[in-house]
C-alpha cells in the first residue's frame, strides 16, 4: 500500500510533467481500483491501528487496520494517498482528483482512462494547442428597394412635422453668450447692506489718505456753503495756546 500511494501521489501532484511547481495543481486524475486487495508487510497488519479522537472527554477511538480492511477500504487507501499530498488547500484540490474503488469496475470510461502498472510514468503529450476562434462572417446586406425607401422618407418626414391639432410647444431658443448666466434676480437685502458698507470705508479711507498727503480737495457741496464756523470751546483751546 506504501508503494501504491507515494506512485499515485506523485502523479496527483504533477511532479511527472516537465511544467510542474509546488505551488500550483499542475497534476492529473487518477482511479484506484481493487483497494480491498492491498495488502501490508513487516507484521504491521497486526501492529496498525488508525486512531481519531471525538473531542470531548473520552472520545478515543481506535480501530485496527484489519477491521477497518473489512469495513472501509477505500477509506484505508484514501487516508493514505490524502497523507502524502501538502496539507492546505492546494493538497485538498488535489485530492478531489482522486477516485478509489473497492473492485474492478468504475464509472468513468467515458474519459478513456490509461491503465497504469506500480512504477509506470504517464507520457507527457506536452501542453493542448489552443484553437483558433473562428468568428461567423457578417450576413451580406439585402439592398433595399424603391419602394422601402419612399416608405422610411414618409416615416421620417412625419416624424419631424408635428400633428395638426397637437399641443406641442415651440422649441425654447438659446440665450445669447453675453446674457447667458447672468442672473435677473434682484440682489438680497444682506448683499446691498455689506456693498454698501464696503463703498463707504472705501470713500474713507481715500479721503484720509488724501488728508496725509495734504493735498484733500473740498467737495462742491462744502465749497458753496462756505468755510465752517469754529465752536467756542476750539476758539479758547486756540487763544491759550
Amino acid at each position: 500500500m506504501g508503494r501504491l500511494a507515494s506512485e499515485v501521489a506523485k502523479i496527483l501532484r504533477g511532479k511527472h510533467k516537465p511544467i510542474f511547481a509546488p505551488h500550483m495543481d499542475t497534476g492529473d486524475h487518477v482511479i484506484v481500483v481493487n483497494a480491498k486487495s492491498v495488502r501490508l508487510t513487516g507484521g504491521k497488519e497486526e501492529k496498525k491501528v488508525y486512531v481519531r479522537h471525538s473531542g470531548y472527554p473520552g472520545g478515543l477511538n481506535r480501530v485496527a487496520f484489519s477491521r477497518m480492511m473489512t469495513r472501509r477500504s477505500v477509506q484505508v487507501v484514501e487516508k493514505a494517498i490524502t497523507g502524502m499530498l501538502p496539507k492546505n488547500r492546494l493538497g485538498r484540490q488535489m485530492a478531489r482528483k482522486l477516485a478509489v474503488y473497492e473492485g474492478s469496475v468504475h464509472p468513468h470510461q467515458a474519459q478513456k482512462p490509461i491503465t497504469l502498472s506500480l512504477g509506470e510514468i504517464p507520457k507527457w503529450e506536452g501542453l493542448p494547442t489552443p484553437q483558433p476562434r473562428t468568428e461567423p462572417a457578417p450576413a451580406p446586406k439585402r439592398p433595399r428597394s424603391e419602394e422601402e425607401r419612399r416608405a422610411r422618407r414618409a416615416r421620417k418626414g412625419a416624424q419631424a412635422k408635428p400633428a395638426p391639432g397637437s399641443r406641442s410647444r415651440p422649441a425654447a431658443t438659446k440665450a445669447p453668450a453675453e446674457t447667458r448666466g447672468v442672473s435677473s434676480a434682484k440682489p438680497s437685502r444682506k448683499k446691498r447692506q455689506t456693498a454698501a458698507k464696503a463703498k463707504a470705508g472705501a470713500g474713507s479711507s481715500k479721503a484720509a489718505s488724501s488728508s496725509r498727503r495734504g493735498t484733500a480737495k473740498p467737495d462742491a457741496e462744502q465749497e458753496k456753503a462756505g468755510p465752517k464756523r469754529r465752536s467756542r470751546s476750539r476758539k479758547k483751546t486756540e487763544k491759550e495756546t
